[in-house]
């Protein structure tokens, strides 16, 4: 019952964040600036669209030229202000998609499953991005770097991710790991994040351990009783869709359902809310200072260093 509830409610709740998998971060492309594009370019015969925000903001610390991009409230990058706005990440407008005339379409593979009949039955290429880890956004990025001949801007970005990942191995060791719990809310429901998911994964590489072990799905129906008795250290709550009213309701829950004053993470004032821009729901190049602002968390001793 724990899991097909699971199932149930990531169906619809993945279809509404996936639009959310992004961040904003201040040096998205300053190592790839460095490095001027080849001579013969392959970006010169390409006509590429990225449908979501994270992926037109690798394309952009790629230095690669997009034709189209996603419909969004938030920022894009610069490079992208003359691009053809193609709609929702969730739902692309085929027909516009079809106009532009592209030689690549660029989605997430948490939205595969829905979208890869509708590229198909469109006759539209489109490549499926594996962002629900931070080693999986390493390599495809290293792959459009192949791509489209940017190796170098690639392994400038990826070696930034690289040199984060031994600065924290390096201000953890030996510390005792926190017990993790994470809650991916979006208005009126809320689902727990396992360690396959992107932010679970972030708390990993970040020297937590989640509550949640041994499932191959991303995301769970929250049973609180099962919870509570796993008892973590800390809790992270990740807002998407309407952040403000996901916060207001998880105010409401912690309130209104007794069950969380149990929590030794409650008690101890060791509850968290994630910001948006840097906690996606997919890999995006916030990472860095995400990580950064998990450490505060999770070694509370780490937070002036």
């Amino acid at each position: 019952m724990y899991k097909r509830m699971g199932a149930i409610l990531l169906a619809g709740m993945l279809v509404m964040t996936a639009a959310c998998s992004s961040g904003t971060p201040s040096d998205s492309s300053a190592a790839a600036s460095q490095t001027a594009a080849p001579a013969a370019d392959v970006q010169s015969e390409k006509r590429v669209i990225a449908t979501t925000v994270a992926a037109a903001q690798m394309m952009d610390a790629l230095e690669i030229d997009l034709v189209g991009v996603p419909t969004s409230t938030k920022e894009l990058p610069k490079r992208y202000d003359g691009a053809t706005k193609v709609g929702n990440p969730m739902s692309p407008n085929m027909e516009v998609v079809k106009s532009l005339d592209p030689t690549d379409v660029l989605s997430v593979t948490t939205l595969e499953y829905d979208l890869a009949p509708v590229f198909k039955n469109a006759a539209v290429d489109a490549t499926f991005l594996n962002l629900t880890s931070l080693d999986k956004m390493n390599k495809e990025i290293i792959a459009l770097g192949d791509k489209y001949n940017r190796q170098k801007q690639a392994q400038a970005i990826v070696a930034r991710y690289q040199d984060k990942q031994k600065e924290i191995n390096q201000k953890i060791a030996g510390k005792k790991q926190p017990s993790v719990l994470i809650l991916l809310g979006v208005p009126g429901s809320y689902l727990v994040a396992t360690e396959n998911s992107y932010i679970g994964d972030l708390v990993k590489l970040a020297g937590g351990i989640n509550v949640v072990q041994g499932q191959k799905v991303e995301y769970l129906a929250s049973n609180t009783e099962y919870l509570q008795q796993a008892n973590p250290d800390i809790i992270l709550r990740a807002a998407h869709g309407l952040p403000d009213e996901v916060i207001k309701m998880f105010d409401k829950e912690f309130q209104k359902n007794d069950i969380w004053k149990h929590f030794e993470a409650v008690q101890h004032n060791r509850v968290y809310d994630l910001q948006e821009d840097l906690f996606g729901t997919t890999g995006n190049l916030a990472a860095t200072e995400a990580l950064d602002e998990l450490v505060k968390m999770l070694y509370p001793t780490n937070r002036n260093e």
